[in-house]
């Protein structure tokens, strides 16, 4: 049975690259984002409908964060609150500058691949469920 995997990313790094970094440094193929607790100055973030990515910068609180990490690329939403608390979410993108600290769990999933195929239904490219058997889920 797989343990929950805790690390530190530090102010200046990179939240999204640093999580994906930590996987491949630990042979990880597939990984369940378990929680995240820190703050970002610098937020990437897609909004939902939208093709490309916004820019926010200032002090935010990392409200929420959840995803799966994969060697075959990520898909994580985050949502972030402001020094008013206001609140806004979408999909994280490389260029997420850590503040104060991100404190963060993961759950390794074993005895699965995913890999990322596109999907003629979304237009996006979608995970696909491997394992030794054959394909589980798309």
């Amino acid at each position: 049975m797989a343990s929950c995997l805790l690390f530190r990313l530090k102010p200046g790094e990179d939240l999204f690259l640093g999580m994906e970094q930590f996987i491949v440094r630990h042979n990880i193929y597939t990984a369940a984002i378990m929680t995240c607790v820190g703050s970002l100055s610098k937020a990437m973030i897609r909004f939902a409908d939208q093709q490309d990515v916004t820019s926010l910068e200032g002090s935010f609180e990392i409200v929420s964060l959840v995803g799966v990490l994969t060697d075959d690329g990520s898909h994580i939403h985050v949502s972030l609150s402001d020094q008013t608390g206001q609140v806004v979410g979408g999909h994280l993108k490389p260029g997420a500058i850590v503040h104060t600290t991100a404190e963060v769990a993961l759950m390794p999933i074993m005895d699965v691949r995913v890999t990322r195929e596109l999907c003629p239904l979304s237009g996006y490219r979608e995970f696909v469920v491997h394992a030794d058997s054959g394909v589980i889920s798309q």
